[in-house]
């Protein structure tokens, strides 16, 4: 199986609004690094160009993105902070239902 067939295959697997959401993501992220492939990495969707670039995945109350850096998100705190967003050093938490803003999802990547 190719890394677009897995990551299809666990967005298939995935229900209504989460699907719906990470299917946005993987098209706003593939426009922003258009030459990365996707890959299964860690159980999760992402895109690599050479090295992984970030993963994304639903979970149980939310969505994530992990960019595979760990000084992106510290960086932006104060702002996802002011957007309500919860977040770790290496992701930020999101309702799939309140997508990210195209914006932030640039300066993340």
């Amino acid at each position: 199986m190719t890394g677009s067939e897995a990551v299809d295959t666990y967005l298939d697997a995935l229900s209504g609004e989460k699907r719906a959401c990470l299917l946005d993501l993987r098209g706003e992220l593939k426009a922003l690094v258009p030459d990365a492939e996707d890959v299964m990495s860690y159980g999760m969707p992402g895109l690599r160009r050479g090295k992984m670039v970030a993963g994304y995945a639903a979970f149980k109350a939310h969505c994530g993105l992990y960019p595979h850096s760990g000084t992106v998100i510290p960086q932006l705190a104060a702002e996802l902070d002011s957007l309500g967003l919860k977040h770790s050093k290496s992701g930020v938490l999101f309702p799939p239902e309140a997508r990210l803003p195209s914006d932030l999802v640039a300066r993340i990547v």
